[in-house]
């Protein structure tokens, strides 16, 4: 069992709580915008960034900031796929693998980054027990699948720098990075306790 200070526990589930898609981005990219108006040339097609107003009222700029669950796990497993083509072994049944444009637009690997994050949540509101919630789940991977249980950290890398790329360092600081590497860590290890 690992223990978590109330620290970590709230580091955690701040994080977490922030994967909204009404909350952050919108106010992060429009604050960019704003503060940092070099950036507008990144952002030449949202037009009309004279002023902070124009900016704050924006629709473009508020959709492209918005942070889905939905969009962190399909963004991570693709990355996975991509950078470790190895593991598209594990994924035969999901077509068309061959390249990243193929990856990053295939449904199949849309939808089980989903279920990936569905299962993060689950273990997000289970700190203390997630060996226990993940038991069936390890058992799948290692018994039916067999996976490499190696790739689970790669896609906890991948998950890490999704979130990163996502947030920014004003709120993946080092300590949250910290707490979140030693959460994956756990999640890691429940996956792989049916290993033999």
């Amino acid at each position: 069992m690992v223990y978590w200070t109330d620290a970590e526990r709230h580091n955690i589930t701040d994080l977490w709580r922030r994967v909204d898609p009404d909350k952050l981005g919108p106010q992060a990219v429009a604050r960019l915008l704003i503060v940092h108006p070099w950036n507008q040339r990144y952002f030449a097609t949202f037009v009309n960034l004279v002023d902070a107003a124009t900016i704050k009222e924006s629709p473009k700029v508020a959709s492209h900031g918005k942070v889905n669950p939905d969009e962190i796990g399909p963004q991570a497993l693709a990355r996975l796929l991509i950078v470790y083509p190895w593991t598209q072994r594990y994924f035969a049944s999901f077509g068309n693998l061959s390249n990243a444009a193929a990856i990053l637009g295939n449904p199949k690997v849309a939808a089980h980054g989903k279920v990936v994050v569905g299962g993060l949540e689950k273990a997000v509101k289970h700190l203390d027990t997630v060996k226990g919630i993940y038991t069936k789940l390890s058992e799948l991977h290692s018994e039916k699948l067999h996976v490499d249980p190696s790739n689970f950290t790669l896609l906890a890398d991948c998950l890490t720098i999704t979130l990163a790329a996502k947030f920014g360092p004003s709120v993946f600081t080092p300590d949250v990075h910290e707490v979140w590497q030693k959460f994956l860590n756990v999640v890691v290890a429940a996956l792989c306790k049916q290993y033999h």
